[in-house]
């Protein structure tokens, strides 16, 4: 009899979960928008500079691809989504969409026709916008030329290609708010805050992830991983070894080449040319939010033990240098007056703690954008090899921070070269 119970309990305890379960995976289809809409131009207006701000085009335009068509392979722990067409087509983009349905999209992570959008799509961010801003992009986003361009297939890892799943990582982690001003802070600093923490989402890379693909709230902003390139810790910025200033963020976040940090690159760089395309007000009010967080354990720099210099310039990395990067970074070099770049010893990417970014940069190079401006460098995946690309880091590396060699040369290289198979 007692078997009986247990086992009559386990089957009404199940129907219950599967029951909740539905719950929480459903979601109704909203009706289709019909009638072509009309905005005014200085909401459209407003609209461009949030779709600037959120990044927009950055994952849903792909390389030699129409406009916000989608298409563009986002690679992620649990497999490669594929961005969906967000023109204003009927069949393909969002065209359908009401401004409810693209409400929904924004806050909760549900399409129009009632399926869960992967959290890749920054819904959790995107939901702490403000209803103004929210209607002005979709303003934006349906005022463009529609393009048609089916979504493609992708390619998930199991259980992650069951896609109502989504709903339980929605329950654990989908809890933003819109932001409210802080009333002590300045219009300016509040509204950098509102840049960082909504629409521009950079939590999501500047952050690390748990085992479930979602930032680790107790380390927001400590830096993350993209793409295979390390997202830097955003906090402590003013109090570094190399200090950032104000006029120096605002001009990398800008894409600017900025002295004693160099320029943006890798996943960066599109975000920075995107704040290069907002008002200038807009990247400073960024910096003086950035710039005003703390690090509650910033890492004490490791004692450093000088090479004699003569030892250092006979380094192999020192012939390398001189052969495949002075022409272009030596002191002497044309280009450091054309731009402005500074010696590689000042930039960031050589002054961090791992050698990752700065060797994924010497392999890839940093790619022209066609009518946007910026420096351009080839990569050396092909021209140079592991014990190269080594010697030379060793060598750039003693110019940045003499006595704090870099360990992790041979196997990160491996780890890039695997990567980029």
């Amino acid at each position: 009899m007692k078997a009986r119970q247990l086992w009559m309990g386990a089957v009404l305890l199940a129907v219950v979960g599967a029951i909740v379960a539905v719950l929480l995976m459903w979601r109704p289809a909203i009706v289709p928008a019909t009638a072509p809409q009309r905005f005014e131009a200085a909401q459209v207006q407003r609209g461009a500079r949030v779709a600037e701000a959120g990044d927009c085009a950055v994952c849903h335009t792909r390389p030699g691809g129409r406009y916000l068509a989608g298409g563009l392979a986002l690679v992620t722990p649990f497999g490669t989504l594929y961005s969906t067409n967000i023109t204003p087509d009927a069949e393909t983009g969002i065209g359908q969409w009401s401004l409810p349905a693209f409400e929904r999209a924004m806050r909760e992570g549900v399409a129009r026709d009632g399926h869960l959008l992967y959290p890749a799509f920054p819904y959790a961010y995107y939901r702490r916008m403000t209803d103004g801003d929210i209607a002005d992009v979709y303003a934006y986003l349906m005022s463009g030329p529609a393009v048609h361009s089916p979504a493609l297939q992708n390619r998930m890892n199991f259980p992650m290609n069951i896609r109502p799943l989504v709903s339980f990582w929605n329950l654990l982690f989908l809890h933003g708010q819109p932001l409210t001003p802080v009333a002590q802070q300045s219009a300016t600093w509040n509204r950098g805050r509102y840049l960082v923490e909504g629409p521009g989402h950079c939590a999501g890379c500047h952050s690390p992830l748990n085992p479930l693909g979602a930032e680790k709230s107790a380390q927001h902003l400590a830096g993350g991983m993209v793409d295979g390139w390390q997202a830097p810790s955003l906090l402590g910025l003013a109090n570094r070894t190399t200090p950032w200033s104000r006029e120096q963020l605002t001009g990398y976040l800008r894409a600017e080449v900025v002295e004693g940090h160099g320029t943006a690159a890798g996943p960066m760089r599109p975000v920075s040319l995107s704040l290069g395309n907002m008002p200038a007000s807009d990247a400073e009010a960024i910096a003086d939010y950035l710039l005003s967080l703390k690090d509650p354990a910033p890492i004490a720099p490791a004692a450093a033990t000088a090479r004699p210099a003569e030892v250092v310039e006979q380094a192999p990395g020192a012939q390398l240098f001189q052969s495949a990067c002075a022409a272009c970074h030596g002191p002497a070099a044309p280009m450091r007056q054309i731009d402005g770049r500074p010696a590689l010893e000042r930039t960031s990417a050589l002054q961090a703690a791992s050698a990752r970014n700065f060797l994924k940069t010497v392999l890839e190079g940093v790619p022209v954008t066609p009518g946007l401006p910026g420096p351009v460098m080839p990569p050396f995946a092909a021209s140079l090899d592991n014990q190269q690309l080594a010697a030379l880091a060793a060598f750039l590396r003693e110019q940045a921070s003499p006595g704090q060699p870099w360990a992790d040369l041979s196997s990160t290289l491996h780890e890039l070269r695997q990567e980029a198979q």
